[in-house]
This record gives structure tokens, sequence and C-alpha cells, in this order.
């Protein structure tokens, strides 16, 4: 019994180790960054993206939470505009802020998440004329600290989030073709 104690003890512990070996091999940095052509103008699609209150009409977060608090902040759209929220393990906690409003071609914002883990990342919406269309491209880029990378082992972060960014573009595109 104590024999069969010990090979399970070891075969533990060379799992873990080959978890964090294979951690320390993720790169100390994400991207995860989704496109989609839309059939309007920037200036159609810009202003939803530009003004937090109007995010719960295409952002694939918002209807996670029927409960969740929001707090807007800051100048009511563009640069300076401020969004909290709090809700449950779905959306967790977190704060963004515009810090780049350039009318109908690009907005950056910073995006810190208090919970379920803690991060502080980048995201960037760009909108880029295609003949009749905008190329919307929505990406999320930042450091992926040790935990993160441990995470990274059991799942695929870009398919996660990416997955989330396809259904919030395809939402942006009927708000934007109506």
């Amino acid at each position: 019994m104590l024999k069969a104690v010990a090979i399970i003890a070891v075969v533990f512990a060379v799992g873990i180790a080959a978890v964090l070996v294979l951690a320390l091999t993720k790169s100390d940095t994400f991207r995860v960054e989704r496109s989609l052509a839309v059939k309007a103008p920037a200036d159609a699609i810009y202003p939803h993206v530009a003004d937090f209150h109007r995010w719960t009409g295409w952002s694939p977060y918002e209807g996670r939470d029927p409960a969740m608090k929001r707090t807007f902040g800051g100048t009511a759209q563009g640069k300076g505009a401020t969004y909290a929220w709090d809700g449950n393990n779905n959306v967790g906690a977190g704060h963004m802020e515009i810090l780049e409003a350039n009318a109908q071609s690009k907005l950056r914002i910073k995006l810190d998440f208090e919970r379920p883990f803690e991060g502080h990342n980048t995201a960037e919406f760009t909108f880029v004329p295609q003949g009749d269309a905008t190329l919307v491209t929505w990406v999320m880029y930042g450091p992926a600290p040790f935990m993160s990378k441990v995470m990274q082992v059991f799942i695929n972060m870009d398919s996660m989030i990416g997955k989330d960014f396809e259904a919030g573009l395809a939402s942006l595109k009927k708000l934007a073709e109506k």
C-alpha cells in the first residue's frame, strides 16, 4: 500500500513538473486579434465602440451577467471615457479607459482586470476603409505572467478570447449595417 502511494506521489510530482516546464516555454506576452469586414463606413461603426454606454448593444461580455454593476466616468465618449464593471464569475470585475481616440480610424483602451485574475492589458479597435466596407479589427495584448502561462498549458487563450471577439464583431456588424 505504501509503495502504491509513493508511486502515485512520484507520478503526480512529475506531472506538476512537466506542466511547470511547459509553462516556462510559453511567451511572456500574448496577443489575440480578429477582424471582420462591415458594409458600412467607419463613422457608422466607430460610435458604437467609442461610447462605453453603447457596448451593451454588441459586446459579447455584456449579456453574461444581467445583474452586472456598471459605472461610467470621465468623458461621455472617446479619450478619457471610463467604464468599470463588477459581475458574476462569467464577467469578473475590472476597469477600462479610452487612452486614444482617432475618430473613425483607431481606438486604444487600457484594460485592467481585477478578478477572476488580475491582468493589465491593452485593447485596440482599428477601422480601415475597403471599398464600400470597413475592416474592423479588435486586438487585445499584454504581458503573460507565470500563472497565465500555466493556464495556457491547458487552455488556448487565442481560441477562447478569439471566439468572443468574433461574436462581438458579428454583433457590431449587425448594428452598423442596419
